[in-house]
């Protein structure tokens, strides 16, 4: 349930739910986030995104402190005067990435799989092309060897003959947690992480650096990668219309949708009432 007063941190996700179909975020949104700060309430976009998209995700939540990125794996301080500052920077070994695809290859059949390996500005996602993947600008078509000739932020894979949501789950009975994190960010494609990272250990890592409990914490979110946030934040939960039905059942509130400007919506009137 929501607590009274206001929150001491506020983290969005974007893609979904900050961010409008149409890839932009609306000057209204901006505007309500800068009073967010100016109340003196932190702000941080907690993203699937790779920190390759560092510079995209900066211009979509201009307002924010911190940037959890590529779900956690990456956490950036953006409030330091003397530049930012990255606080976690996790990868996945090759070699674990290899024998997971191996046995999840073995149950499923074969996979279509992307990694995310470089965090250079722009840099392509590598592996096997698929005409779903909406962003085919930043993509490289390279071998199941080249993508695993080095460790990875995060991959990608899926399968013709499960729904994303069946290959999470089939996924997640193969796949202990201590050998990779596995979430599904609504791109069609299972997500495959570092052990222990998601949006909640990455929030951990700014929690603490500002002595913030995760009581005190408001977050936002559409999909099953926000879930792990929405079980660690305690001031309130809040979905947006548009949302995974998983995270709408774990929601305490719902907002509008994304198109609707949903979160920016909801923070106004918590910063009006």
């Amino acid at each position: 349930m929501t607590r009274p007063g206001l929150p001491k941190l506020i983290a969005t996700d974007l893609d979904g739910t900050l961010v409008r179909s149409d890839d932009t975020v609306s000057a209204y949104t901006h505007g309500v986030l800068d009073r967010v700060r100016a109340a003196g309430i932190p702000v941080v976009g907690a993203t699937g995104r790779g920190p390759r998209l560092t510079e995209l995700t900066r211009n979509d939540i201009r307002a924010a402190d911190f940037l959890v990125m590529a779900g956690g794996g990456r956490v950036v301080d953006q409030s330091d005067p003397t530049g930012p500052v990255v606080l976690r920077d996790e990868r996945l070994p090759a070699e674990v990435l290899a024998r997971l695809l191996a046995d999840l290859e073995a149950e499923v059949g074969p996979l279509t799989v992307m990694v995310e390996a470089s965090d250079e500005h722009d840099a392509p996602l590598w592996g096997d092309y698929h005409e779903s993947w909406p962003y085919q600008d930043r993509f490289e078509a390279r071998s199941r060897a080249e993508c695993l000739s080095c460790d990875v932020i995060k991959a990608f894979a899926r399968t013709a003959d499960h729904h994303v949501d069946e290959l999470l789950a089939v996924a997640r009975g193969i796949v202990s947690p201590q050998v990779a994190t596995l979430t599904q960010a609504g791109l069609g494609f299972i997500e495959i992480c570092p052990p222990g990272v998601d949006k909640a250990t990455g929030l951990t890592v700014v929690a603490q650096s500002l002595g913030v409990d995760p009581a005190d914490v408001l977050v936002f979110g559409d999909m099953p990668n926000d879930l792990p946030m929405f079980e660690w934040a305690g001031w309130s939960r809040v979905a947006v219309a548009n949302a995974h039905p998983a995270l709408r059942a774990a929601a305490d509130e719902v907002t509008l949708r994304n198109d609707d400007d949903g979160v920016a919506v909801y923070l106004d009137r918590l910063l009006s009432r």
